[in-house]
């Protein structure tokens, strides 16, 4: 089984205690010179933002743009996702089940928002990080949480929209049976009285509906103009 090793300067950068905005222009210009185009470059990235305990504001941006790019518009399908980098990257962020890290979480929440299309899977994986600070106390989602208690809070509700966002209409909020499951759980983790008044809305608001998935193809990450990738489809 091979190791993986980060590249220079990619390695010194990783044992740095503080991610400054030099390092990122080093990154742009010797690790990543046309951003991140590979599962090995995804790799990378996640360890460097593990390894270096302060990181600089730009840091966070950096990180969101630049996977989120590659696991949207580099792999395909282009511009949405399927089962498959859903699964993948659900693996990248996560133990578990559990987000590793806020901005981790982040980084599913803008994939959601700027795909075309998004599986029923992911926005569940994304509810069931406020089910898991609610319940368990843990995850990446509970990290970034401004309130400790188990009632539903505003910033739960401006959560949870967000990830519903792209399946709202005319105030009705049409979710497929994954995303439906995750969201009664939720609900069951509360009691009535301790939930911001909004949250009773929001359970009204919702429709469950099926929807016809794309059959899934026997292929893993296939990435754009990548031969071994063409070759893995099936």
């Amino acid at each position: 089984m091979s190791e993986f090793r980060l590249a220079f300067p990619a390695c010194v950068i990783a044992g740095k205690h503080r991610l400054a905005v030099e390092d990122i222009g080093l990154l742009r210009k010797h690790t990543f010179p046309e951003g991140i185009r590979t599962s090995d470059d995804v790799v990378a990235m996640l360890a460097l933002n593990n390894s270096c305990p302060e990181k600089c504001p730009e840091w966070n941006a950096y990180f969101v743009e630049q996977l989120a790019r590659f696991v949207v518009d580099y792999t395909y399908p282009q511009g949405s996702l399927d089962e498959i980098n859903v699964a993948w990257l659900i693996r990248m962020v996560s133990t578990d089940g559990v987000v590793n890290s806020s901005l981790e979480l982040e980084l599913v929440l803008h994939v959601i928002e700027v795909s075309k299309h998004v599986p029923d899977e992911l926005r569940a994986f994304a509810l069931d990080q406020l089910r898991l600070a609610l319940s368990d106390n843990v995850g990446g989602y509970k990290l970034s949480r401004a309130v400790d208690r188990k009632g539903i809070a505003r910033q739960d509700i401006d959560y949870a929209m967000h990830i519903l966002r792209g399946v709202s209409d005319g105030g009705v909020i049409n979710v497929p049976p994954a995303t439906w499951n995750v969201l009664m759980r939720i609900a069951e983790q509360t009691l009535p009285a301790a939930n911001h008044p909004r949250w009773s809305d929001l359970l009204a608001a919702l429709r469950l509906v099926e929807y016809a998935e794309a059959p899934r193809r026997s292929r893993w990450l296939r990435i754009v103009d990548s031969p071994e990738a063409e070759s893995a489809v099936a």
